[in-house]
């Protein structure tokens, strides 16, 4: 079994919904940590990132 997870989504919360469906669990019994907060390239065209997260059970 995984200790953790890391997760990408657009947004940090989209990220965290992820982790909750493939673990299901609620948000509370996860312990998150936002290894990347999402960014938006140049005039939103090139060099987008998205969020990363580490989600552990508590």
């Amino acid at each position: 079994m995984e200790d953790y997870l890391e997760i990408e989504g657009k947004t940090i919360e989209e990220a965290i919904k992820k982790a909750v469906k493939q673990w299901k669990l609620p948000k509370e019994k996860l312990k998150i940590k936002v290894l990347r907060e999402p960014h938006q390239g140049l005039f939103g065209l090139k060099g987008e990132k998205t969020a990363l997260i580490r989600v552990e059970k508590i």
